[in-house]
């Protein structure tokens, strides 16, 4: 019936007395029977399934009943507000006198439509939200997934299609690399799947120009060394620090190779860097002459040890044309713009500027104390228990967060205790705070990984934390 209702009676009932819903139901059939006629008899209506069961839910409370009454009707409008009106006539209920009231009727069908606009707004804002695609981009999903399509295998490695007749070939680590690289056209590209380089790229190298085209990682510079002792390379460029060329964007990459360098500067710089190792490492010799044990080196050897020392990375800032000699295969060949150019030239003078500062710091001796300080190098404090007298003794209302060398990570007011260790880049070892040990400190210590936590008093625990050891001033 509930299926085929199209409205709802709702009715309140209130009697003087207690009484229950088998009163309530009673009432309605005896004081309603005969009332409207044969066509609308309760009843009769009840069996043809044109009227609902009656519901009643009835509370009593000092002495009075409470309750409402409803009823399902698939009757017409006329009809139902007719019998709906008929449930007024009702005087007692049991042994007390009642009074009925209709409260409304309700149309289900209004109600089911509501809830149909409702879920039409939800699937309309939820179904249909995703984004239009432009041409543009329809253009280079089609564009992209062609150029995915056009991998071939070099030798059994895998390769862009114009490796075999391209006149300039790129090498790269591996299959992304490769992929990546034909998504921006480059189509001339080899990996080498490994740092042991195959014998097919070693020969392949013999009459191309060659650029190699790696991460700036120790597997790169592995790759690197190899193909220097194995191939003909005649350029090399590297993915931004920190980045993988299968993971760059067409401006990367295109930046990347428009500041490649010779092959011969990277071999030269690292046995630049090889021999400025060596000179660092080698002992002091003795001295004659007072004080002279104590200078360091002299300037003609600062001098000799400066270039080696500002040389020193494995990756050396790009030259100011090293866009100029690009690959020869039109998908790779890119002109650097004047922009490119001038944000070369401010590297290099860097870099050059860096040197000079290099320079410097390595004149200056290591017992020479430095001009600025003010104190003995032996002031900062090396233990915990020193760090404690520091903070703890001296009263001073701050908290400092410690290493695991004891050294100072951190320190602010002991107010921001929480905050400092919650937001610390590296997890402190140790905190020492001016203040109490509250239960917030002690969860995120928890959280962080902290060692110990030292407060000038303790604080109530709810739950203490068993990872982290907690003291007070007074144990020390």
């Amino acid at each position: 019936m509930d299926d085929t209702a199209k409205y709802v009676i709702h009715a309140d009932i209130t009697a003087d007395g207690v009484v229950e819903r088998s009163d309530v139901v009673g009432a309605v059939f005896g004081q309603t029977e005969g009332l409207l006629g044969d066509d609308l008899d309760l009843r009769d209506l009840q069996q043809s399934s044109k009227l609902g069961r009656i519901d009643v839910d009835v509370d009593s409370e000092n002495g009075q009943s409470f309750g409402t009454i409803t009823i399902a009707s698939s009757l017409d409008k006329v009809e139902t507000s007719i019998l709906a009106a008929s449930l007024e006539t009702i005087s007692r209920v049991g042994p007390c006198r009642a009074t009925v009231s209709v409260a409304s009727i309700e149309d289900v069908r209004a109600a089911k439509r509501r809830t149909v606009v409702d879920r039409a707004k939800e699937l309309l804002s939820d179904s249909f939200d995703e984004d239009v695609m432009t041409s543009r981009e329809i253009l280079e999903e089609v564009r992209q997934s062609v150029r995915v399509e056009d991998i071939v295998e070099f030798e059994g490695l895998p390769a862009g299609p114009r490796v075999a007749e391209s006149d300039a070939v790129v090498v790269v680590e591996g299959r992304a690399d490769v992929l990546n690289l034909l998504q921006y056209g480059v189509k001339n590209a080899v990996a080498v799947e490994g740092t042991n380089v195959p014998d097919a790229v070693a020969e392949l190298t013999q009459d191309r120009t060659v650029t190699v085209f790696l991460d700036d990682d120790r597997g790169g510079d592995l790759i690197r060394k190899e193909l220097a002792q194995v191939a003909d390379v005649d350029y090399v460029a590297f993915a931004p620090t920190g980045k993988s060329v299968e993971d760059l964007s067409r401006h990367e990459v295109m930046s990347a190779l428009r500041s490649k360098r010779p092959f011969e500067d990277a071999v030269a710089d690292d046995e630049g860097t090889a021999e400025s190792e060596r000179v660092e490492d080698a002992p002091e010799s003795p001295t004659d002459g007072e004080g002279a044990a104590s200078a360091g080196p002299s300037a003609s050897d600062a001098g000799e040890a400066g270039p080696a020392a500002t040389d020193g990375s494995a990756r050396p800032a790009p030259e100011t044309d090293a866009g100029a000699d690009a690959p020869d295969s039109p998908e790779s060949t890119v002109t650097p713009s004047a922009d490119a150019e001038a944000v070369a030239a401010d590297g290099t003078a860097a870099t050059d500027e860096g040197g000079a500062d290099d320079l410097e710091a390595d004149a200056t001796t290591p017992d020479e104390p430095s001009a600025d300080s003010g104190a003995p190098a032996d002031s900062e404090p090396a233990t915990l228990r020193e760090h404690v007298e520091a903070v703890l003794d001296d009263a001073s209302g701050t908290a400092r967060l410690l290493d695991e060398a004891f050294g100072v990570l951190d320190e602010v007011d002991a107010e921001e205790a929480f905050d400092a260790v919650e937001r610390a880049d590296e997890p402190p070892f140790a905190v020492i705070v001016d203040g109490t040990a509250d239960q917030r400190l002690l969860d995120v210590s928890a959280q962080r990984g902290v060692g110990q936590v030292v407060a000038r008093e303790s604080g109530e625990y709810v739950k203490q934390p068993a990872d982290v050891r907690i003291r007070t001033a007074d144990q020390f």
